[in-house]
């Protein structure tokens, strides 16, 4: 006599899935909700009164310079740390890891703090003294730097663990040095990762604000970036002209937002800045 096994009735998936956008749609409702406020706050009027501000344009400026100057360093520095953390193993490697994580979690205001007693309270200010860097263009760009590169690195180490090393070693066999095997094969594999981790990390120069405060001041005509702009507004009881500023930078982080996913799509995973891109 043959047993018949009872199987669980299925149950339907709805209200598991409901609950997760419930959950999970409370907060790109509330991001939606931010950026709907300021919209709806500003007037049309306001956009043109602060790009015919010389203080605006000159922000404008040199958030655009500061920025492109950073990424371009932050890159220099993040593509031999990130390869060299994927495809090394050294002793002291969880520390480097750890140590390169410090400006992600470290709040804003004390990384410009460290910077400034660094060329303040050291040694170095006697190279500040020399060549100022403390409260002038040079410490604006340093302090984007210096947080920065912590996520430009987390972004390349991760588009260097998606690359096979075979590949590598068949450039080796085949006469290569480590070097030539780097520049010929790596190096243009990650191409759509350089690509994620530059604009990326353009657009989070464009933002930082508190290491830029604290190590570069804010003085209008000399280091004032657009974050600065929108404290000095506020500071002034420009409110209107704080959320003009404000949307300006939330529209250009929106386009190299979605340029780098569409530009990267199918090609870089995973990463600090998270997602399949």
């Amino acid at each position: 006599m043959a047993l018949s096994v009872a199987t669980p009735r299925s149950k339907s998936d709805v209200p598991f899935y409901a609950a997760l956008a419930v959950l999970g749609g409370s907060y790109v409702l509330l991001i939606l909700a931010m950026v709907a406020a300021e919209l709806i706050y500003a007037r049309p009027g306001d956009f043109a009164r602060i790009f015919a501000d010389q203080n605006i344009r000159y922000a404008i400026r040199l958030s655009v310079i500061s920025s492109t100057v950073t990424t371009i360093l932050s890159l220099w520095v993040s593509v031999p740390i990130a390869y060299l953390m994927s495809r090394s193993d050294f002793r002291g490697k969880q520390l480097i890891d750890a140590i390169i994580d410090i400006p992600i979690v470290l709040p804003p205001l004390v990384v410009g703090l460290c910077l400034l007693i660094l060329f303040r309270q050291t040694p170095l200010r006697h190279i500040d003294d020399r060549w100022p860097i403390a409260f002038h263009v040079p410490a604006v760009i340093l302090a984007q730097f210096a947080v920065v590169s912590a996520f430009a690195v987390r972004t390349l180490r991760a588009t260097f663990d998606e690359i096979s090393p075979r590949q590598e070693q068949v450039a080796l066999t085949l006469g290569c040095s480590r070097a030539q095997a780097f520049w010929l094969v790596v190096l243009p594999e990650a191409r759509y990762g350089l690509l994620s981790a530059g604009t990326l990390a353009w657009a989070r120069a464009l933002g930082e604000f508190g290491p830029v405060l604290v190590f570069a001041g804010a003085t209008r005509q000399r280091t004032e970036v657009l974050p600065v702009s929108v404290y000095l507004e506020l500071s002034i009881g420009n409110v209107e002209g704080a959320v003009a500023v404000s949307l300006v930078m939330i529209a250009v982080s929106v386009v190299v937002l979605v340029t780098v996913r569409v530009l990267t799509r199918g090609h870089v995973r995973g990463g600090m800045f998270g997602g399949r891109m």
